[in-house]
């Protein structure tokens, strides 16, 4: 399979490059990134150059981020227990390198007037990546080897990058198209996750909360003026009935989360 970004919003693959759109973020998303490949996270894709095209648009040529690519429904290595792990840990070793990067950011006296595509969170204590999901990681056979799309990067608490991703693999989704397993298997796969993350029991009871404001600030995002092309008013109402699903299932999931 090919990454599923591909071809759509303008990106286009070209041998082992990626080429993108340069957004008004793409400068300060390149600097993490080059910091990711210096630390030894090589999971993630490397800037090669900056093109600017007869039309004076500008674009970014990544490298490609090796791996077969899926979307949803989960079906097949995505969504085995192994694929649950793995991205856990590879989620887990990014927010120790961005907290890591995030210490540097703070020497720049412009840094709270850094732009990101999405809005900063307190506590600020990583650079979220904004969208680890399974549409946006690559695998080797059963195993999460990579992560791409950093567009999403903002300044945010570990949890709430944490939340979007469980949300989506667990996935505790309503639409009929993305819907999978039972409410208890949902909650044994988010519970694998935060294990293999190592997710605290009092971080665990916040969780649910946690993922309900995440979608909500999607929701926002999709309905603002800067976010009104990502989304559709499908997918809108599908988001405000998964937010319902999780608060009235609230009680169980964390009693799932945190039992031993």
């Amino acid at each position: 399979m090919t990454q599923p970004a591909l071809g759509r919003d303008g990106i286009s693959l070209n041998g082992s490059e990626v080429r993108r759109p340069f957004q008004t973020w793409s400068f300060e998303v390149h600097k993490l990134l080059n910091f990711l490949a210096q630390a030894g996270y090589e999971t993630a894709p490397q800037l090669i150059r900056v093109e600017t095209d007869q039309q004076q648009n500008q674009w970014e040529v990544l490298t490609l981020v090796e791996g077969e690519t899926y979307d949803f429904p989960l079906t097949g290595p995505i969504a085995s227990a192994t694929a649950l792990k793995s991205c856990a840990q590879l989620l887990k070793r990014y927010h120790t390198l961005s907290a890591a990067y995030l210490e540097q950011l703070r020497q720049r006296p412009d840094w709270q007037q850094i732009e990101w595509m999405l809005p900063s969170r307190q506590p600020i204590e990583v650079l979220c990546h904004g969208d680890f999901s399974p549409y946006n990681v690559a695998l080797n056979k059963e195993t999460v080897t990579g992560v791409f799309d950093f567009d999403t990067v903002h300044p945010g608490p570990a949890l709430w990058d944490v939340a979007y991703t469980v949300y989506c693999f667990a996935p505790f989704k309503t639409d009929e198209h993305d819907q999978l397993f039972t409410l208890d298997q949902q909650i044994q796969r988010a519970k694998l996750f935060c294990d293999s993350y190592g997710l605290d029991n009092q971080q665990r009871a916040q969780l649910v909360q946690v993922m309900q404001d995440r979608v909500q600030a999607l929701v926002d995002f999709m309905q603002s003026s800067q976010g009104g092309e990502y989304g559709t008013s499908s997918q809108l109402v599908t988001y405000i009935n998964d937010i319902k699903y999780m608060h009235s299932n609230r009680d169980t999931i964390i009693q799932g989360l945190i039992a031993s």
